[in-house]
Parts: structure tokens; sequence; C-alpha cells
């Protein structure tokens, strides 16, 4: 089966403040984003920024075959949301927006008031495939690094705006990684050995970055390192991100300034490990790494483009 995460992209219908002016370029998109998913073939595939849940049922009607979706109802100010569509029938089991307990709210603006949600829901899902064992599946879309300032600027006033507004984003992303974390531990319950939990989606930064790296749970063992063949307690609580795996040319999901970046992300429990055939960006199988667009500090100029400004994401499974 192929596991996947795409950023789909501002998908509404025409004639809102945020989607396509009209429904020439509205129906070019949607065929873009149906080919893309034709060609990808994926089994389940987390997804971000459906704006509309109708758009993603026009979407789901020009694909072949029966399909299950499941979207998260905690969308942000914009009324983009995660969901997923799958070949196989869903489950919800959780669908969150509140940090966890002891985490305190955090500032995201000047304003007095800070805030204790994530700006987007994180949706969790039980999947029983016909092919193979139960897996938990949870999707996310953490703050963006894109920065916006009062009055939907996305320019600043001054650098000390700048550097006040890239700070909340950056507090605020990290509580939400935590929240997420929490939802993983949830699902995995100290069985990572036994069960398949996956946790993907935008996370809105590197491999590297402090707070994807909050979802690692215990340290140690990651993916390329001398630790990762030794078993120890923590491999029933930890999730591996499959980064690593991804050839290195293709090795990114965005196009920032010229700059290709990795911040979408699959992580997966230890006893999918041995599972994993391949992992990729893009179309499974393409001659050339994924043709991205780049895009700058101002999203709003894509709201006519048709397909994404990501690449799919994915991992092949075994037996």
């Amino acid at each position: 089966m192929l596991l996947g995460t795409w950023n789909l992209e501002n998908l509404y219908r025409p004639g809102g403040p945020y989607g396509p002016r009209d429904g020439v370029v509205y129906e070019a998109k949607l065929a873009a984003l149906a080919a893309t998913l034709e060609a990808l073939g994926p089994t389940v595939l987390g997804i971000q920024e459906v704006g509309d849940p109708e758009a993603l049922q026009d979407l789901v009607g020009l694909l072949p075959g029966t399909w299950h979706t499941a979207l998260s109802e905690h969308p942000d100010g914009r009324g983009i949301r995660v969901g997923f569509l799958s070949r196989h029938p869903l489950d919800v089991v959780s669908d969150t927006q509140t940090f966890p307990q002891r985490l305190r709210a955090v500032q995201s603006d000047d304003s007095a008031d800070p805030t204790a949600r994530m700006g987007r829901g994180a949706l969790a899902v039980r999947v029983e495939p016909d092919d193979g064992p139960q897996m938990w599946v949870a999707v996310c879309h953490l703050k963006s690094k894109l920065l916006t300032f009062p009055g939907n600027r996305f320019q600043p006033h001054d650098e000390g705006e700048r550097a006040r507004y890239a700070a909340y984003a950056l507090f605020r992303r990290g509580a939400e990684a935590v929240t997420l974390r929490s939802v993983a531990d949830e699902l995995l319950e100290e069985q990572g050995k036994e069960r398949a939990v996956v946790v993907l989606g935008d996370l809105n930064d590197e491999p590297a970055a402090a707070t994807t790296q909050i979802l690692h749970g215990p340290p140690g063992s990651e993916i390329g390192t001398p630790g990762f063949l030794r078993e120890d307690k923590g491999d029933a609580m930890r999730l591996w991100n499959v980064a690593q795996w991804i050839p290195e040319d293709r090795r990114y999901s965005r196009v920032h300034a010229g700059r290709p970046e990795l911040i979408d992300h699959i992580l997966i429990s230890h006893q999918l490990l041995d599972r994993v055939a391949a992992a990729g960006t893009g179309i499974v199988g393409a001659a050339e790494p994924p043709p991205l667009p780049s895009v700058d500090e101002v999203p709003t100029e894509r709201r006519d483009a048709t397909g994404s400004d990501h690449a799919p994401v994915w991992i092949r499974l075994g037996d």
C-alpha cells in the first residue's frame, strides 16, 4: 500500500476571498490535482488546506474507484482544515485542537490575548486495509513560517515587528507540535513495537528543526544514526521520520524563494520500520524530481494557480 501526505493548496470552490476567481480556473485546478492523485495512486493520503468540504467532494468525483474521506471539524480563520482520502473506510478516533494539560497558552500576536489552541485541528483515524493489519494515522498542518501581520499584511512595518511575529509563529508551532505529540502518545499507548502508527502532514519546518523533532519522542535511534539498529526501551514510544530514506535529490516538498525544503513529513512507529519498501516525493517512479514553483512571502498571489505548490510525500509499505 502507498501512504502519503499532500498539501492541496487553497482547495476552495470559486467566488470566495481565498479560492479561484472563476469556474474555469477552478476546473483547471481540480483537473491538475486529480491527475496527480491518479498518477500517485495512494491507498491512504493525509491532506491539508481543504477550504470547502464541497470542493473535496468535487475532486473525489473526478477520481476513478471508490474513495472514503474524513475532515477535521476545526478549520482555521481562512476555513482550511486537514483530512484524509482513503481507499478503505476510516474510523475517526480523535479530532483535536486544544493544547494538552499543563501546556500553557502562547502569545500569537501583539494583542494581550494568548491562545491555547492549534490553528488547525489534528485529525486521527483508524484504517483497516483488506490486505494488512489495522493502523492508526494522524494528520496535521502546523503553524506556517510565512508571517502575516496585523491588517492581513505580508510585510512588517519594521524589523522589530518582523522579529516578534517570527517568534509568535515559532511559539505556536512548538506548542502545536507538543499537542500533536500528545495525540501520537494516545495512539501509540506505548505499544509502538506492535501497533502501526503514522503521524504525517505539513509540519512547516524541516527535519532538523526543533519543532519537528518534538514529534520523535525519546531521543536516539533516528534513521541514519549509529543507534538506529539498536533496540531499546524507547522504541515502544518513538516515531521515526522517513526523511533520510527519501533520495537526496528529491528530499524536498516545497520551494521557497528558490530554495528546496522538506516541510511535509511522515513519521512511523517501530512496527512499520521493516515494512517501508520505498520513500519519496512527487510521483512514484517519476524520472525527474518534483517540478515545483518557487513561492514567496505573499501566498495570496497563487489563488488562481493550478495544482499545488507542495509535492506529495509518500512511503510504500510491503509485507
